[in-house]
This record gives C-alpha cells, sequence and structure tokens, in this order.
C-alpha cells in the first residue's frame, strides 16, 4: 500500500517540475547572453548584468498577484469564479501596465541616468543604455504576458504556462546567437543583438498567452475590467496582493542595493557577480519550484478546511527544502572547476573572485531554500505575510544593506569581504523562518 508520505511527494514533483523548468529556461536566457557577450568582451558582459536589474522591479510587480491565489481567501479560479476572477486579472493587469509603462520610459528615455544609479564606469554605462534603450520594449509585452502565465499556473494549467515560457525562451537564445554574432547573412549586432532577441521572444510569448486566454472558457482580459473595478474586487484584491507586493519589493529593492553596492567595485566585481548569480540562479530553479509548489499545496490545503493536514505537509516540505539546499549546495562545489576552466576570457582578477564567490553560493543555497518554502511560500499561502515582510525589511534594510555600503564605502574592505558579509543574514533569515513555524 502507497504510504501518505509518498502520495504528498508524488503530487509536490507533478507541480514543482514544471515551475522548476521555467525557471531553468529563465535562467538559461541569463546564461546565454552572459556567455556570449562574455565571448564579445567582459565590458559587454557586466554591462548588461547591470542593466537586466533595472527590469527586476518591473518583474515582482508582475509575479505579485500570483501569490494571492496561495492565499486561502484568494483561491484559484475555477467555473464559479470566472466573472471575478477577469475582473481580479483586470485589476492585476492595470497596475503591471502602469509600472511597467513607468520603467519603459525611463530605460527608453534616460537610460544612461538609470545606468549610472549602479556603476560609475563610464564604460559600462555607455554599453548598458545601449541594451536599455532596446529592451525597454519588452517591459511593455511582459506587463500583460506575466499575468496569464501567472494565472494559467493558478488555475491548473501549468504545464501549458510552462510550454509557452520554454518556447519564448529557446527562441531567445537561438536568436541571442543569430543577433549578437551576426548568423544567416544579418549584421552582428552584439548587445543590441541580445535586447533584440529579448524583445521578439516577449513578443511571441504575449500572442501565445493572448491566443490561449481567448478561448470561451478561459479567463479573458475585458477592458471594461481594467478601466473600471468594483470597489468590493478592489479591496479584495489589495488585502492579499498588498502586503505580499510589498515583501516582494522590500526584498527585491534590497537585491538590486547589494548589486548597485558590487557594480561600483569595478568591471571585474560586476563580471564575476555576474557569473556566480548565474550558477545559482541555475542551480537553485528546483528550491524556488519547492517554495512555489508548498504556496499551491499549502493554500489548497487550507482553503479547504485541512488544518492538520497543512500542518503535516509544511513540516515535510521544511524538511525537503533544507536538503534541496544542501544538495544544491554540493552540486555547485562539484561544478566549480569546469565553470573555472570555461571563463577564460574573464581577467584573472575576475576569475580570482568568481572561485571564492562559487563557494559562497554554495553555502547561501541553503538560506534561499528554506526562504523560498518558509517566507515565500508556506507563510503566504496561510496569511501571514507581516513576518515575511518584517523579515525581509530588517534583514535587507536593517543588515544586509547598510553592512555592505559600509564595509564597501565607508571601510574599504576587499571585494571578496563585501560579497560574503550580506550572507550570514539570509542564513539567519531562514533560521527565524523555520522557527516560526
Amino acid at each position: 500500500m502507497r504510504k501518505p508520505g509518498d502520495l504528498f511527494y508524488k503530487n509536490l514533483l507533478a507541480i514543482v517540475l514544471p515551475i522548476a523548468c521555467q525557471n531553468l529556461m529563465s535562467a538559461l536566457v541569463s546564461a546565454s547572453d552572459a556567455i556570449m557577450l562574455g565571448m564579445l568582451n567582459q565590458a559587454s558582459l557586466s554591462a548588461v548584468s547591470l542593466a537586466t536589474q533595472i527590469q527586476f522591479v518591473p518583474e515582482l510587480v508582475h509575479h505579485g498577484p500570483d501569490h494571492r491565489h496561495h492565499h486561502p481567501g484568494g483561491p484559484v479560479l475555477g467555473e464559479g469564479r470566472r466573472a471575478g476572477g477577469g475582473a481580479d486579472t483586470g485589476l492585476a493587469t492595470k497596475l503591471s501596465v502602469i509600472v511597467s509603462a513607468v520603467f519603459f520610459a525611463a530605460a527608453f528615455w534616460v537610460p544612461d541616468r538609470l545606468m549610472g544609479i549602479f556603476t560609475n564606469d563610464r564604460v559600462l554605462i555607455a554599453y548598458g543604455a545601449q541594451y536599455l534603450k532596446t529592451v525597454s520594449w519588452s517591459y511593455l509585452l511582459a506587463s500583460v504576458s506575466q499575468i496569464y502565465l501567472c494565472i494559467m499556473k493558478n488555475s491548473g494549467r501549468t504545464l501549458r504556462s510552462t510550454v509557452y515560457s520554454v518556447i519564448a525562451m529557446v527562441l531567445n537564445i537561438g536568436l541571442n546567437l543569430i543577433f549578437i554574432f551576426g548568423l544567416l547573412g544579418l549584421p552582428a549586432r552584439g548587445i543590441v543583438g541580445a535586447a533584440m532577441a529579448t524583445v521578439i521572444a516577449r513578443l511571441v510569448e504575449l500572442v501565445l498567452t493572448l491566443m490561449e486566454n481567448g478561448k470561451k472558457d478561459r479567463v479573458r482580459l475585458r477592458w471594461a475590467n481594467i478601466v473600471d473595478t468594483e470597489d468590493r474586487l478592489k479591496r479584495d484584491f489589495w488585502q492579499y496582493t498588498g502586503p505580499v507586493l510589498a515583501n516582494e519589493l522590500v526584498w527585491g529593492c534590497g537585491f538590486t542595493m547589494f548589486t548597485v553596492i558590487m557594480g561600483h567595485l569595478g568591471s571585474d566585481a560586476v563580471a564575476a557577480n555576474s557569473y556566480a548569480n548565474i550558477v545559482k540562479n541555475l542551480i537553485s530553479c528546483f528550491c524556488l519550484g519547492i517554495g512555489t509548489g508548498s504556496g499551491i499545496i499549502i493554500g489548497n490545503e487550507l482553503g479547504n478546511g485541512e488544518l492538520a493536514k497543512a500542518r503535516e505537509n509544511g513540516g515535510r516540505l521544511c524538511r525537503f527544502a533544507i536538503g534541496s539546499g544542501v544538495l544544491s549546495g554540493v552540486v555547485i562545489l562539484l561544478l566549480s572547476p569546469f565553470i573555472l576552466a570555461h571563463v577564460s576570457h574573464l581577467s584573472a582578477a575576475a576569475q580570482g573572485y568568481l572561485r571564492v564567490m562559487l563557494i559562497i553560493c554554495a553555502y547561501y543555497m541553503i538560506g534561499k531554500a528554506v526562504n523560498s518554502t518558509t517566507v515565500a511560500g508556506i507563510f503566504c499561502a496561510g496569511g501571514d505575510t507581516r513576518f515575511g515582510f518584517l523579515c525581509d525589511t530588517v534583514t535587507m534594510w536593517v543588515l544586509i544593506i547598510p553592512v555592505g555600503m559600509v564595509a564597501a564605502f565607508i571601510l574599504h574592505l576587499p571585494v571578496l569581504v563585501v560579497y560574503f558579509l550580506p550572507e550570514p543574514g539570509r542564513v539567519r533569515q531562514a533560521a527565524g523562518g523555520l522557527s516560526s513555524l
């Protein structure tokens, strides 16, 4: 007879694997950008690494409503919620489009000033401005497609949403190769070519999601729901989405601020940090998938009134997250020699930074896995967004960012010391999440 735990893990993997695959493809796009641009020169790699931080905040807004559906008060859209779901989607889309339009305007009209926030290197500012001016159009496209993909994932169409994302991402990688190096008779566009590939891939993704969700039995976007929304739905939306979105922004802006600190430590530090982040993003895909899957599973159980079952499965998820974090760290350590052997285009200083950064990344993965499952998954599913907000606010803005800024700009400590100092705070955050369960 199959044990309840076996069935639980089978169901968890059925949810996690498609999400992990989607995360992996997204990380592979960033990896392809870095590898291909790094083959041109280190400056192109560093500039794009900094420029892509600009779109990080709009992405947090795109995915904020995704967490709303993990909450028992905001259940997965079903047959009985079609009308409300359409209005809900319209409100989320309105917010997403407005925020993306602001970032589009800034990236298109004053890209050099945006890059100046992240670095004082004139070469990196010039390269990054070229990239931002072109890629800014993708912000508008993603503002609609990403909302639809979130809705699909939370309404039982995870596989379909993953397929569409994978198609767009594979296209992005292929177009990177063509546009950056000038294949198939086209001129080599370098850093601008990488931006063009992103815009075209986002356009294809938007078309696919609109075709899917334009069917009669799907949640569809109606103009009336964008322009005018019932007060009751607004209150419901902001009651559950507002705290989660604030939590995401506190964490995301803090993460971006750390990139600002590294960006002012020189091109070598930026290049090494770029590769270290790519490795973390690739290896952490499964951990992030567990976090998202945790929110969906626990949210559904709480929504059905199965409190005891949710408590039991919450413990299983935490143990599973710890194991996946440890395993992910071991994988990074095992891959480190291979990675270092294939970054010969980096300067000697950048390679030295990267060698140590990879070791720190392995340590970081445990905290990453636990935080994704507890703070971003289980707590949101149970409606406890306050703890996550306070946890991220204190960890990022009271500990990590001030310590990093003092270390870099006042004490002028070595790059690797500045890079390492925030990591104990992140792991303590994970321990706090576990102790609160």
